[in-house]
């Protein structure tokens, strides 16, 4: 136990750096003591509970909820937002928290991966700020995305925005998410251009991917690159519960094998699973089942999601 003197003198330092403000520094000037000291008694000050430190959570933040998801899949980062009745509301939330953070953490001469038909990537690139550096950033389509003509400008304009907000090239893959047979798959990957850009998926540093259910989202629907519904029904009878770029898995993230997946052009979940930092961003009620499954079979590092998904996800 500290001596009166010692707590005496843990108390002064205390009451210089955190009410009056001082720097070490000062304080070791004014008290004729060494930085190190200063810095040694002011440890020593939370350790007797001279300094008690209290952290005021904002409105709207959840880090006890982002802590135990980040414990329990054992993820790089877990991001929590408010949820929202209202999907188009939600997505917004969604956005906003995965624009901010791929602000703040996209690094020089990153490879990015994305998505082509997620609405949750459609409103990161919408709110996100353009980069006030250049980090020389390369933007790849991991998912084909030609289809409905009405729909396709949503996957090439995703790609192209993204790219010039990060001031980097941007390489499209022109070729359709969905084909109809596997022969028609092995033409299309043998066009110079698709293959050019499937080469670059082992290249990738950072994918950013939308978690996907069984039943395809209004986008995807509307692109066409989707498989029929007594298609969707052969995933379900093999326990599928959602997809990452096509590629389906079940509840406890085993990769669902099928025929079907020869027809995708895209990254394989083998590919992902190499990729350095995978930012899976999904949330909504009926997300659930989806989003547990990705984390339990490791294909994401970081994820960005809503309270109740993940209050959901804490209470397995």
């Amino acid at each position: 136990m500290a001596h009166t003197e010692e707590l005496r003198l843990m108390a002064k330092v205390a009451n210089l750096y955190y009410e009056r403000k001082l720097r070490q520094a000062d304080i070791a000037a004014q008290l004729d003591l060494s930085q190190a000291t200063v810095s040694r008694l002011l440890k020593r000050a939370l350790d007797e509970n001279i300094v008690r430190i209290s952290v005021s959570t904002p409105l709207g933040c959840f880090p006890d909820l982002e802590n135990e998801l980040t414990t329990r899949y054992d993820l790089k980062e877990v991001i929590v937002v408010d949820a929202d009745p209202d999907e188009k509301r939600l997505l917004l939330n969604l956005g906003a928290a995965a624009a901010f953070y791929l602000e703040n953490t996209i690094k020089d001469g990153e490879t990015i991966g994305i998505s082509s038909w997620s609405e949750t990537l459609l409103a990161t690139a919408n709110a996100m700020q353009p980069l006030n550096r250049s980090i020389r950033a390369r933007v790849i389509q991991i998912l084909g995305g030609i289809g409905n003509p009405t729909a396709e400008t949503h996957a090439v304009q995703l790609t192209r925005r993204l790219a010039n907000l990060v001031h980097g090239e941007a390489t499209v893959l022109s070729a359709p998410g969905v084909v109809g047979s596997p022969e028609t798959r092995d033409i299309l990957l043998a066009d110079p251009f698709v293959n050019e850009a499937i080469a670059v998926f082992d290249q990738v540093t950072l994918a950013l991917v939308g978690i996907g259910t069984v039943e395809p989202s209004r986008l995807l629907a509307s692109s066409g690159n989707v498989f029929s519904e007594q298609e969707l029904e052969i995933l379900r009878d093999q326990g599928a519960v959602g997809d990452i770029c096509v590629r389906f898995f079940d509840k406890e993230g085993r990769r669902v094998n099928t025929p079907l997946d020869d027809r995708v052009i895209g990254m394989s979940l083998e590919q992902l699973k190499r990729v350095r930092r995978t930012v899976g961003i999904a949330g909504g009620e009926r997300k659930h089942a989806a989003v547990r499954g990705a984390l339990k079979g490791g294909w994401i590092h970081v994820l960005i999601t809503d309270h109740l998904t993940a209050s959901e996800l804490v209470q397995e």
